[in-house]
C-alpha cells in the first residue's frame, strides 16, 4: 500500500492515455458542429464515431511509438515530440485506410488538415497540463520512494552522489547500511550511516524503507549472495548498484543477453529500421533529382567540353563507409594535366589549375552533381559527412594524424552535403582549427541523425550554396 500523501507513479501511464483518448473525442465533438470539416462526413456510420475510431488508434500507436513511458512526465518538450509522431502515425493510418476504403471522397484538404491541427492542439494541451501536475508532485516529493543503501564504500557513496544529482530520479535516500566499519565516509554527503543488515531489516519491518540498493564489489560473491539472502525475506525491491566503472558510462542502455545484462558502450549509428529509412532516402531523392537535373547535367558537359580539352568527369579515389575507398564522380574544373589523384593538394582561391567553367561550377558547387550517381549506387548518401582524399593535410598533418576521433566519421556512408558544410565549415582547411570544426560538426550529425535533420540540412544546402563561401 502506498504511504499517506504517496502517489504511484505508475498511475500515470493509464491517465495519459486517458486523457488522449478524451482529447480527441473533444476534438470531434468540436468539429462536428461544422458538417463541412469532417474529414470523414461522405460516411455517417464512420462520422458517428470518429472520435472513438481516432482515439483508439492513437492510444494503439502511441503505445507503439512509446509516448506513454513514464520518464516524459517531466518533460514538454519530450512529451510534445513523442505525441507528434504518434498522432502523424495516426493520422496518415487513418487518412490511408479511408481512401482505401472509399469513406473520404468528399473530404476537402482544409478539412484533413483542420482535422490534424485541432487534434494535436487538444493533445499537447492536456499533455502540458499533465507534466505540469507531475512536476508539481515531484516537487512535493508525492513520488519518492524511499531507498537504503546497503554498503558504504566508494561503490556506495559513488550511487548516492549520483542519486542526488539526478533530478529525475524519484528516490529519496534514508541512509547507509553496512556491516564493516566505514571511517573514510565522506562528510559532505547528507546521508548518515544508520547501522548493519539487522538494523537494516529492522527498519524494513518498520515500513520504513521500499527499496534497497546494494552497493558491494561484485567480486565479493559470498558476501553478495549472504546479504541478499537476508534481504530476500522482506517485502521490498531488491537491486544491484553497477561496479564503479559503471558510473563513468551512466548515461549508456543496458540491454539482456540472453538472461545476462550487459551495457551498451557505442550502437552502430544505422540500424535497424534506419538503415531502411536512409537507404529509402537516398535512393528514392537521388533517383529523382538524377532525371529533374539532366538537362543541366547536358548543358555543363557541354560547357567543359567547349573551354578545354579532356574528359567531362574528373574520378578520384575517397574514403568512404569504415573507411573503405571507393570513386568518386565530379564534372571537372581543373585542365586536365593540372588534375590530381593522388598526394592531394586542396584547391585555394585564384587556384591557376581552376578552369573559368571550373571556377564557376566549384562556387556553386555544381561540380559535386555526379555524386547523385555514387549515391544511387550506394557508395554515398545525400546527407553525410563530405568524403576526404586519403592524402588531404591541414596545417602541413594529415587529417587523421590532427584528431583522433576524425576516423569516427566513417562510421556512415559520406555525404553530398552534410551539417559541416551548412553551417558554413566548407571549402579549404588549410588550418587544423578549420578540420576540428568540421569533425566536431560531422559528430554531432552522427549521434542525432534523423529523417528530419537530413531534410533540414538539404534545404539548408539550397541557402549555402547561393551564397557560394569559402568554395575555390
Amino acid at each position: 500500500m502506498p504511504r499517506s500523501g504517496q502517489v504511484p507513479l505508475g498511475i500515470f501511464p493509464p491517465l495519459m492515455q486517458i486523457c488522449d483518448f478524451a482529447a480527441l473525442n473533444i476534438a470531434v465533438l468540436f468539429l462536428s458542429a461544422n458538417e463541412d470539416a469532417m474529414v470523414l462526413g461522405s460516411s455517417p456510420i464512420v462520422s458517428s464515431h470518429l472520435g472513438l475510431i481516432c482515439g483508439t488508434v492513437f492510444v494503439i500507436v502511441g503505445q507503439l511509438t512509446g509516448a506513454y513511458e513514464s520518464s516524459l512526465l517531466f518533460s514538454v518538450r519530450r512529451s510534445w515530440s513523442r505525441l507528434f509522431n504518434a498522432w502523424l502515425g495516426t493520422t496518415l493510418l487513418l487518412l490511408s485506410l479511408g481512401f482505401l476504403l472509399r469513406l473520404m471522397t468528399s473530404a476537402s484538404r482544409g478539412s484533413i488538415f483542420l482535422w490534424f491541427i485541432v487534434g494535436l492542439a487538444m493533445l499537447a494541451l492536456l499533455r502540458l497540463l499533465l507534466v505540469t501536475i507531475a512536476r508539481s508532485l515531484k516537487r512535493q516529493g508525492r513520488f519518492d520512494r524511499r531507498c537504503a543503501i546497503y554498503g558504504a564504500g566508494g561503490q556506495g557513496q559513488d550511487l548516492a552522489r549520483y542519486i542526488i544529482n539526478h533530478d529525475k530520479l524519484t528516490l529519496s535516500l534514508t541512509g547507509f547500511y553496512d556491516d564493516r566499519r566505514q571511517d573514510r565516509l565522506d562528510e559532505r554527503l547528507p546521508i548518515p550511516l544508520l547501522g548493519g543488515i539487522d538494523d537494516l531489516l529492522a527498519a524494513i519491518r518498520k515500513d520504513e524503507i521500499d527499496q534497497v540498493i546494494i552497493a558491494l564489489p561484485w567480486a565479493a560473491d559470498a558476501r553478495l549472495r549472504q546479504v541478499v539472502g537476508a534481504l530476500a525475506v522482506t517485502p521490498v525491491q531488491i537491486r544491484l548498484a553497477p561496479e564503479k566503472a559503471g558510473f563513468a558510462f551512466a548515461r549508456m542502455p543496458v540491454m539482456l543477453l540472453g538472461g545476462l545484462p550487459v551495457m551498451t558502450l557505442l550502437e552502430k549509428p544505422m540500424h535497424g529500421s534506419r538503415i531502411i529509412e536512409k537507404w529509402a532516402e537516398d535512393r528514392t531523392l537521388s533517383f529523382l533529382l538524377l532525371i529533374l537535373l539532366s538537362p543541366l547535367f547536358l548543358l555543363i558537359a557541354l560547357a567543359i567540353k567547349m573551354e578545354s580539352r579532356g574528359p567531362v568527369f574528373f574520378v578520384q579515389r575517397r574514403e568512404g563507409f569504415n573507411c573503405r575507398d571507393f570513386r568518386i564522380f565530379k564534372f571537372r574544373s581543373m585542365y586536365v594535366d593540372l588534375c590530381q589523384t593522388d598526394e592531394i593538394v586542396q584547391a585555394s582561391k585564384r587556384d591557376p589549375r581552376v578552369t573559368r567553367v571550373g571556377a564557376i561550377l566549384r562556387k556553386t558547387s555544381l561540380d559535386e552533381l555526379p555524386q547523385l550517381l555514387n549515391v544511387l549506387l550506394g557508395e554515398m548518401s545525400l546527407v553525410g559527412p563530405r568524403p576526404h582524399a586519403p592524402s588531404t593535410r591541414a596545417g602541413g598533418r594529415l587529417f587523421n594524424e590532427v584528431l583522433s576521433s576524425y576516423v569516427a566519421r566513417h562510421k556512415v556512408k559520406p555525404g553530398l552535403t552534410g551539417w559541416a558544410q551548412v553551417c558554413g565549415w566548407r571549402g579549404e582547411t588549410d588550418t587544423e582549427d578549420k578540420l576540428i570544426k568540421r569533425i566536431e560538426h560531422d559528430l554531432y550529425y552522427i549521434e542525432n541523425w534523423s529523417i528530419w535533420f537530413d531534410l533540414y540540412i538539404l534545404l539548408r544546402t539550397i541557402s549555402a550554396v547561393l551564397g557560394g563561401q569559402r568554395a575555390y
